[in-house]
């Protein structure tokens, strides 16, 4: 039948109504929790960019988008969120990095264990960050952060130094606090390592730089907070990491993860090995996690962390000038010839569980156990060592008004114990018939018990619309037992020291000149106390007058925003006294004994900046670089005969400079990281410097859907793509021992490449 006109007319009008509404552009807002829109936030559909918000923080989809639709949002300086959209014109809120929680109306206690808590800016180290790197590279990742510099002797031989301290340590790391979900790796003697974590399962590290975070033991290098990944709530999925490149290294991670409203649960199995580039360098790896939590109701929240590790890692050592120079792949001779090692056990398990007694006042409590066995023979001696550590932290929060502004209070202890069981063996390795290590007599058998208590509280206070004020202490004390058992009679070194309790207090100010401007300033008290291996003796008897460094920060800083929001700079300068400084006299192969030697002074000054731009091709590009500026002398200094004040501190660059470009299109994306590390004092006397370097890095990326719930990622990057010749690590101030050279190098590695395929199924 035929439609009249007037029927026809309507009809078509309608249908071209339903039309325009379907190619409708879905809009909205992204602004930060005080109502300013937050421009260049990239919106996601899974892997997918769509878009990006422009200087008012709109944005608008294409008519291929329709509600509901489940989107990602991602800016450097905000939390990622993921959201679900149900709406046009829906207004969705982000939380910047150093966002506050315990200003939001409910205080949830559980982030305080996690995350540091300052109202002045720290640098939050992302899963971007690291994607960014080879999956095995911790180290290149947290090297982007001004003012720290990890030299990595090996992957299992890192040492941290953050604005020059840390640097006299001679092995490893001992002058930071670390945590694990809010559990503490540092061990009774102040020993960090960070080796045994995958950095595939890392969310995010915060550093904190100095003695900034008294809940967290106000060290005078800093603070790191290690969190791992968690599904987010809706999602459950399966991954699987597979890696291979030069030297033999292959790398596996599969994880599994599920999240509701009132759960969470991510298991992790990490397979890692390598040849090493150096001789006696191979490395194995592999690896457990397993985090969860549940919410038994709206006041209860209970959790569990387990994490272990088994590694096997070959010790090459370091080498003199002659082997760098000619031939940087040798290991040390007496090293190679007792094919020296560590074999590693680690367990670390954790259990925490919240309650909210109110709206404004809660408490997280935390239990913990760690364990490690370690054996390491070595060309002088074989060391076999267990560890047995346990803890109790606990920590209340609570809001209050004051003034009719809301602020905050929290405070808490923390309780740690670990016992040190560890012996030295004769090593044969000499008469062994080329068959490496060979374990001959006893020639020591000793216990360490170890004990801390923290007591730490803090407050921030909303003074103004724009001033805030955060005042905080943390009061430590520290005693050791040591049991010496193969010694007898007057041989008998077993001994008690208990260090007298260190007061820290802290006092951070933080002014929002503009919305888009922060000015900031700290002062703040820490300490490092020594091991009870520097404590003792040459003749092994605990040494009384030993005591802790201790020291006080002065930072003033600013953090803004410009051309529109898609520039951020952040610029620091410090000032660090340390008295009393602990210094490590080498009196045989493998002993040193610690002694309080003068006073040391660290200035500098740091700067941040990215700059994010989307163009509308779909082209992405984010170049960033940190820089840092430092002059580390010995104020008072002098070892016997000889005086060292004024001097340069040895193993400290005065310059380190790290840059990058991310430049991204549809689905590729490549990424270049540029490290330039200044020169360095390699002893005391400042007669012998190291050589500055310059390393570049390169990855590229590829990432696309195969179904609606299968995605995938192909990438290949190149580390040291110039091949640069340098030293990744040293040992300062070494010796040489008969007509041998003194070993100041560790080898960094020559050019390598890397390639793997990443696969995450959605259920």
């Amino acid at each position: 039948m035929r439609i009249p006109p007037l029927k026809y007319v309507l009809v078509m009008a309608l249908l071209c109504g339903l039309q325009s509404l379907r190619a409708q552009q879905l809009q909205g807002k992204i602004q930060n929790s005080e109502g300013a829109g937050i421009s260049c936030v990239e919106l996601y559909v899974k892997t997918t960019l769509i878009t990006t918000t422009d200087a008012t923080g709109a944005f608008q989809l294409s008519d291929a988008w329709d509600v509901p639709l489940r989107l990602t949002l991602k800016h450097p300086d905000y939390y990622v969120k993921t959201v679900n959209l149900t709406s046009d014109d829906e207004v969705l809120t982000l939380l910047p990095l150093d966002h506050d929680p315990e200003l939001d109306p409910v205080v949830i206690s559980s982030t305080y264990q996690k995350a540091s808590q300052l109202i002045i800016p720290t640098t939050k180290v992302t899963s971007e960050t690291f994607d960014a790197y080879s999956p095995i590279d911790i180290v290149s990742a947290l090297n982007q952060t001004p003012g720290v510099y990890i030299q990595s002797g090996a992957l299992n031989t890192n040492r941290i130094t953050i604005r020059g301290v840390g640097s006299r340590t001679l092995y490893g790391t001992n002058k930071i606090r670390a945590y694990y979900d809010g559990i503490p790796i540092t061990n009774g003697a102040g020993e960090t390592s960070i080796d045994a974590f995958d950095p595939e399962s890392m969310a995010n590290v915060e550093v904190v730089k100095g003695p900034k975070a008294t809940q967290y033991g106000t060290n005078l290098g800093g603070t790191l907070l290690l969190n791992t990944k968690h599904a987010l709530a809706g999602e459950t999925y399966i991954q699987n990491n597979f890696s291979v490149g030069s030297f033999g290294l292959l790398k596996n991670r599969v994880a599994l993860g599920t999240a509701e409203d009132r759960y969470a649960i991510q298991l992790q199995y990490d397979h890692l090995e390598t040849d090493g580039f150096r001789d006696n360098s191979r490395y194995r790896r592999n690896a457990l996690l397993l985090t969860s939590r549940y919410q038994l109701n709206t006041n209860n929240e209970f959790g569990v962390l387990l994490n272990y590790t088994n590694y096997f890692a070959q010790i090459p050592s370091s080498i003199g000038k002659t082997a760098f120079e000619t031939d940087p792949s040798q290991a040390a001779y007496t090293w190679s010839q007792a094919q020296g090692y560590e074999d590693n056990d680690q367990v670390l398990v954790g259990l925490n569980y919240t309650h909210r007694f109110s709206e404004r006042f809660s408490n997280t409590m935390a239990v913990f156990y760690s364990y490690l066995d370690h054996y390491e023979p070595r060309p002088f001696n074989i060391l076999d060592e267990y560890t047995n550590g346990y803890g109790i932290r606990t920590l209340f929060a609570q809001d209050f008004d004051f003034f009719d502004r809301q602020s905050t209070l929290s405070f808490g202890t923390e309780l740690y114990q670990d016992a040190y069981t560890w012996r030295t063996i004769e090593n044969l390795y000499e008469s062994n018939d080329g068959n490496g290590s060979l374990e001959g007599e006893l020639l020591s058998d000793n216990l360490e018990k170890r004990y801390t208590a923290q007591l730490f509280a803090t407050t921030t206070l909303q003074l103004t619309g724009a001033l805030k004020l955060q005042m905080g202490f943390n009061l430590n004390s520290t005693r050791y037992q040591f049991t010496d058992y193969f010694n007898v009679g007057d041989s008998n070194t077993s001994a008690d020291r208990n260090f007298d309790p260190i007061f820290a207090p802290n006092l951070n100010l933080l002014y929002q000149l503009t919305s888009d401007i922060k000015l900031y300033a700290n002062v703040s008290r820490g300490f490092n106390y020594p091991s009870i291996e520097e404590t003792l003796t040459p003749s092994g008897l605990i040494n009384p007058d030993l005591g802790p460094e201790t020291g006080y920060n002065y930072e003033l800083g600013s953090a803004f925003y410009t051309f529109q929001g898609r520039m951020h700079v952040q610029l620091s300068a410090y000032l660090l006294d340390i008295d009393n400084l602990l210094v490590a006299d080498r009196v045989g192969d493998d002993q040193y004994i610690g002694r309080n030697a003068g006073q040391t002074e660290h200035k500098g000054v740091e700067v941040a900046v990215s700059f994010s731009q989307l163009f509308a091709n779909g082209w992405s590009l984010r170049p960033y670089v940190n820089a840092e500026f430092s002059d580390n002398r010995f104020v008072n200094f002098v070892d016997g005969e000889t005086d060292y004040s004024g001097n340069v501190l040895t193993g400290v660059p005065s310059t380190k400079i790290n840059g990058g470009l991310q430049l991204a299109y549809k689905y590729f994306s490549l990424n270049t990281n540029v490290l330039h590390i200044g020169d360095m004092p390699l002893d005391d006397a400042n007669t012998l410097y190291s050589d500055p370097y310059t390393v570049l890095n390169t990855k590229l990326t590829y990432r696309s859907d195969l179904s609606p719930r299968l995605s995938f990622e192909l990438h290949a990057g190149i580390n040291n793509f110039t091949d640069e010749t340098y030293a990744s690590s040293v040992l300062i101030n070494a010796v040489g021992f008969g007509d041998s050279e003194p070993r100041y190098y560790y080898p960094g590695d020559p050019r390598n490449w890397y390639g793997g395929l990443k696969l995450n199924y959605a259920l």
